[in-house]
């Protein structure tokens, strides 16, 4: 399978807040077989 990323992006939602939305979404994509890598970039 190909390699695919998703960025999870906002001014308005807290770094807490991304930081959980990513990772609920990296737990479904996990229940349904996808191997997941997570990384934090704080381009500050």
């Amino acid at each position: 399978m190909a390699t695919k990323y998703i960025f999870i992006t906002g001014g308005v939602v807290s770094s807490l807040g991304k930081g959980i939305a990513s990772a609920s979404l990296a737990s479904i994509l996990e229940s349904r077989g996808l191997n997941v890598t997570m990384l934090k970039l704080d381009p500050y």
